[in-house]
């Protein structure tokens, strides 16, 4: 869950730029990344209606507006907007952690649709199971196969994970461990909407990590 050898440098730098302009876009690509089935570009604007997609053994890092993005390998997603003005991320495949601003927003994966506030999530689309992380904040989790199977989860830091089935299983949201995301890239996610995440104590930091 922690990446521990770098989270230290990642708050030093974060506090030590200070109130920062928001910079939207693509920040960091690797290997095959595409904006509406085109080549992505360093500072390319995403926008709701965007595809972005990713190929094997690729990445991409971008913000729109308050929220923040990592997009891994062999992913796709779609970010939309509801005629209500919400917006909808629509994750078909793949892996993605993200962290947002105020305001609700609305994760669809193959065998969920999760609503959040004030959070931040890490989600893996799969056909016969899903799964997410809300890493800190509210989320409310409905298995697509059964409109009564729902939850709805607070955590402060990767407390409540879960897997969704999409038919078969006995019980359809099941307790499932932190994967695949780590402390470190949620330093970063955040620093680049300039915020830090509320998880983080500088008393804590400096006790785990040798600071």
């Amino acid at each position: 869950m922690l990446g521990l050898a770098a989270i230290p440098l990642l708050i030093r730098e974060a506090l030590a730029k200070g109130d920062k302009p928001v910079r939207s876009g693509f920040h960091t690509l690797q290997g095959t990344v595409l904006l509406n089935d085109k080549p992505a570009s360093l500072g390319g604007q995403v926008a709701p209606g965007d595809r972005i997609s990713t190929g094997e053994k690729s990445m991409a890092v971008f913000v729109v507006e308050r929220d923040a993005y990592l997009l891994r390998a062999d992913s796709r997603m779609e970010i939309a907007q509801s005629s209500t003005g919400l917006k909808v991320l629509r994750v078909a495949t793949g892996k993605m952690l993200s962290v947002f601003g105020r305001g609700e927003k609305r994760i669809e994966l193959p065998t969920a649709t999760i609503g959040i506030r004030g959070t931040a999530a890490y989600v893996e689309a799969g056909q016969e199971v899903s799964y997410i992380c809300t890493c800190y904040g509210i989320a409310e989790i409905q298995a697509r196969a059964d409109p009564d199977a729902r939850e709805v989860v607070e955590t402060r830091h990767h407390d409540a994970p879960r897997y969704i089935y999409a038919k078969g299983a006995k019980n359809l949201i099941t307790v499932a461990p932190v994967i695949n995301h780590t402390d470190a890239e949620l330093i970063m996610l955040e620093d680049l909407v300039g915020r830090m995440p509320p998880f983080y104590n500088p008393w804590e930091m400096k006790g785990n990590y040798g600071e």
